[in-house]
Formats: structure tokens, C-alpha cells, sequence
């Protein structure tokens, strides 16, 4: 009898306890399912295609197209006239102005960056063109003489009620190879806003950008290499992080290989406008060479000493009053070593114009010594 009195209430509490369940737990929980939500509230799941919708609708307002206008009279009509076939003179037609680069606004006064070799051309007018097809007139550029950037100041009261905002400007000395990286551009000089995706597929990477010709050109060493597609009309342009910041300005891309693109570590930028911001103009040392490093593993080769090896000497520069000559290798600036770890531009980045400094090279076989006075940058 007490065995069949305890087997009922055993029974009443497993009664009690099914029921407290069922009136507790939610109706579509499954006993055998591990992974089912436990709640009604939607999940987002965050891909790479949506960081990319996101970044691209965040960023892309504030990126622009850099246009050229020629100030040279322009020819609207047929160059032959249609009854007699004679050529007809140029007339004076409206100014319609080329897409040459990109740039993106990084301070609410209307600063917008860009590459120095976007804006070379002093023949020309500029114009900022943005996403929503608003025209701003370019009022000032100031030009960095070491780094291929250039800074336009334009007036946002041109267009009153314009929603051109700044991007936020993020770190780059904590980036890592395998990184995602976007960039944003406009490719081939027509197709504007193009957004591309890949990863920082190295650093530290040393590269010759702009024209050959021009004489100011300096090698750019510690830049940023990437998968994204970078395409003629890109330079100038942002490359993202997944979190919206950019890490670096688009600077060129190689001719002899495919998804090879090159950009400005972000904080070289900010240097940039720091400069900018203090002296209102980039007054900077500068040394006047255009340089190759020989590494170790050169100088080994080659039988030459590690350095800078002087490709060309800018005249009238503060390498050429120092009688500094092509084909020459500085060793040294003051007693420092040059090689991949303490580069010559960085070095010559750390000092001030009118600094004299000590240059140790390496000609026909012999080491001497010259000093150099560093000046100003000429204005490109």
C-alpha cells in the first residue's frame, strides 16, 4: 500500500512539473535541436557583402571626382567646312572639363585629398565634382613635395544644403597582410563611385610613383600593397577598412602584373595635414635626388656598398649645391646607416629646412664626405 502511495505522487509531481514546463517554455522551442533561436528577435548576419553595401553607402558620398579643365581655346565645330572643304578656325566653346582622378574630404572646411600627380598639370583649372553631380571650383592646392599628396581647398557655399561629409581617418600602423581593404574611385577617369574589394596583400612595400619627367619625383617607400582593383582615375582615392576608416590614399597600380595596387599608409596623411594645419603650406626639407636602394643582398651581388644608389639630381637642389652627382651611393646622413630599416626619405623627413646635415658617399671606388643645407621643396 505504501509502495503504490508513493508511485502516485511520483506520478502527480511529473504531471506538475510537464505542465510548468509547457506554460514556461517558448512554442517553438525543440528539445532536439541545439542551435534554434530561443527568442522571436531577427538575427543579422554580418557578411562581407554586407560590410561592403555598408561602407559603400557611408563612404561614397564623400568621395569625388578630380576634373581637369583646359584654359585653351576649344574648337566646337567641324574642322572642315561641308560646301568647300576648307578647315575652319577654332571658336571660342564652352570649357567641358576631363575626369583625371580621385579625392575624399577629410575636413569639414572643404579639404579634400588627392595624389600630387592627379593635379599636375599647371595648365589647367580644377573642378571637384561630386556622387550627386555637384560642382565645386578647386580655390587652392597645396602640394606635398616628398609624398605624391596634394590637399584642395574648395567652398561648400557653393552649393548650400550639400551633404558632403568628412571620412574618418583610421590607423595605419597596426595593419596586418590578409586584412580587408575597399576601394573606391573613379575607374578609368568615367565610371565614378566604382567600388572594389580584395585584401592588404603586403607592407613596407617601395615603389617609384608618377611621371619620370617630373623632376621633384622621389621614391615612396612603406607603402601599402592590395588586392582591391585599382585602375587609371583611382589614384587619389580611399582605401576602407571593414570598419569605415580609411587606411590609405590610392596611389598607382602595376603595369606589369594584374591586381597589383599601391597606397599612402593613412598616417602619412595625417603628418600631411598636420604640416598643413601649423604652416598653412608644406614647407618641408628636401634633398633633391631620386634614388634606388641596394639592399644587402645587392650589395653583395654587385659589389657595392648598401645605400641609396643617386639615379638623378635635381639642379639648383640642395644635393646639387653639395656636388652630389648621379651614379653616386649615399651611405650615410650623419653618421646613420642607410638601408631598408632607416630609409633616406625617412631620414631626410625628420629634418627641418635649413638643417645641414652630413652625407657620406661612395664614388668610384672611394668614401667621402659633402654636407648639404636642406631647403624648401620647389612647388610643382
Amino acid at each position: 500500500m505504501r509502495r503504490l502511495l508513493g508511485l502516485i505522487i511520483v506520478l502527480l509531481g511529473l504531471l506538475f512539473v510537464i505542465d510548468v514546463a509547457q506554460k514556461h517554455l517558448p512554442t517553438n522551442f525543440n528539445f532536439g535541436s541545439s542551435n534554434q533561436a530561443t527568442d522571436n528577435k531577427p538575427v543579422k548576419v554580418v557578411t562581407e557583402e554586407s560590410i561592403t553595401i555598408d561602407i559603400a553607402k557611408k563612404a561614397g558620398p564623400s568621395v569625388v571626382t578630380i576634373a581637369g579643365i583646359s584654359t585653351a581655346p576649344q574648337n566646337s565645330q567641324s574642322p572642315y567646312d561641308f560646301f568647300f572643304g576648307a578647315p575652319i578656325g577654332p571658336s571660342t566653346a564652352p570649357e567641358q572639363p576631363q575626369s583625371i582622378g580621385t579625392g575624399f574630404m577629410v575636413d569639414a572646411s572643404g579639404i579634400i585629398v588627392t595624389n600630387k600627380h592627379v593635379i599636375a598639370d599647371a595648365s589647367l583649372k580644377y573642378q571637384v565634382i561630386t556622387s550627386n553631380e555637384k560642382k565645386y571650383t578647386v580655390q587652392n592646392i597645396y602640394r606635398d613635395p616628398l609624398n605624391d599628396l596634394a590637399l584642395l581647398k574648395i567652398d561648400l557655399n557653393q552649393n548650400p544644403g550639400d551633404n558632403l561629409k568628412q571620412l574618418t581617418l583610421g590607423d595605419s600602423t597596426n595593419l596586418q597582410v590578409g586584412q580587408y581593404a575597399i576601394a573606391i574611385g573613379t575607374a578609368l577617369g568615367e565610371f565614378r563611385n566604382t567600388v572594389t574589394t580584395g585584401v592588404i596583400s603586403g607592407l613596407g612595400r617601395g615603389i617609384t610613383a608618377g611621371s619620370p619627367y617630373e623632376g621633384s619625383v622621389e621614391r615612396l617607400d612603406n607603402v601599402i600593397q592590395t588586392s582591391a582593383a585599382i585602375n587609371p582615375g583611382n589614384s587619389g582615392g580611399p582605401l576602407i577598412n571593414s570598419s569605415g576608416q580609411v587606411i590609405g590614399i590610392n596611389t598607382a597600380v602595376s603595369s606589369s602584373g594584374q591586381n597589383i595596387g599601391f597606397a599612402i599608409p593613412i598616417n602619412v596623411i595625417k603628418e600631411t595635414l598636420k604640416n598643413f594645419n601649423n604652416t598653412g603650406q608644406f614647407d618641408r626639407a628636401y634633398l633633391g635626388v631620386s634614388y634606388q636602394m641596394i639592399t644587402g643582398q645587392i650589395a653583395t651581388q654587385q659589389n657595392l656598398p648598401e645605400g641609396a644608389y643617386v639615379q638623378n639630381v635635381i639642379q639648383g637642389s640642395s644635393a646639387d649645391d653639395a656636388g652630389i652627382q648621379s651614379g653616386d651611393v649615399i651611405t650615410k646622413i650623419d653618421d646613420m646607416q642607410i638601408n631598408e630599416s632607416h630609409l633616406l626619405s625617412t631620414i631626410i623627413s625628420q629634418k627641418k629646412i635649413g638643417d645641414t646635415i652630413k652625407i657620406t658617399l661612395h664614388r668610384d671606388g672611394k668614401d667621402l664626405d659633402v654636407e648639404a643645407t636642406l631647403k624648401v621643396a620647389p612647388e610643382q
